[in-house]
């Protein structure tokens, strides 16, 4: 995959602003992104191995506070205490709260059939800085449909040609 782009959403449930830039090539993805809230602003940063799995993530918010946890793309997690992060073992992928864009990351690395695929994830609340293992299941309804599911959710994704979502229902729309 190779891109070089950036996209825009604002948040329908949580009032947000987001202004988010891609670079991909055939070494590496790097995103990084800007999330103004209705009583925070954040600043978040993901870099992908060349297989797409994540291996670095960084969020600071502009109160100061921060967080940076560590793959080695195999699902093992550390912070930037080198600790490992027993309860994120087995993620290969991560989703952020709140932005859109990290449901791309399964999208992207996956080779799709019409069958449901389970992923663990790390999820992380950027609003709070806190993260846990979330099971969620993608599966495929056509090129440009996912239904997403986590245990207390279910959506139908809408993406564009490059797998980044352009609608997520009642949570976030693609600015234009």
């Amino acid at each position: 995959m190779t891109l070089n782009r950036s996209i825009r959403w604002r948040g329908l449930d949580l009032d947000t602003l987001e202004h988010a830039h891609i670079i991909a090539n055939s070494r590496d993805t790097r995103i990084r992104g800007a999330i103004i809230g209705p009583d925070f602003g954040l600043f978040y940063r993901i870099k992908l191995d060349e297989n797409g799995h994540t291996r670095t993530v960084k969020i600071e918010r502009a109160d100061g506070r921060g967080i940076e946890l560590f793959s080695d793309g195999a699902g093992s997690w550390s912070d930037d205490r080198a600790e490992p992060i027993p309860a994120l073992r087995g993620c290969i992928d991560v989703d952020i709260w709140p932005t859109p864009l990290t449901n791309a990351l399964p999208i992207w690395r996956h080779d799709w059939t019409d069958q449901p695929t389970r992923f663990a994830m790390a999820w992380i609340d950027a609003t709070d800085l806190s993260y846990q293992r979330s099971e969620q299941i993608y599966t495929r309804l056509d090129p440009s449909h996912f239904r997403y599911q986590s245990a207390d959710f279910e959506a139908v994704l809408e993406v564009d040609e490059d797998g980044i979502v352009t609608d997520y229902p009642g949570l976030f729309a693609r600015q234009r």
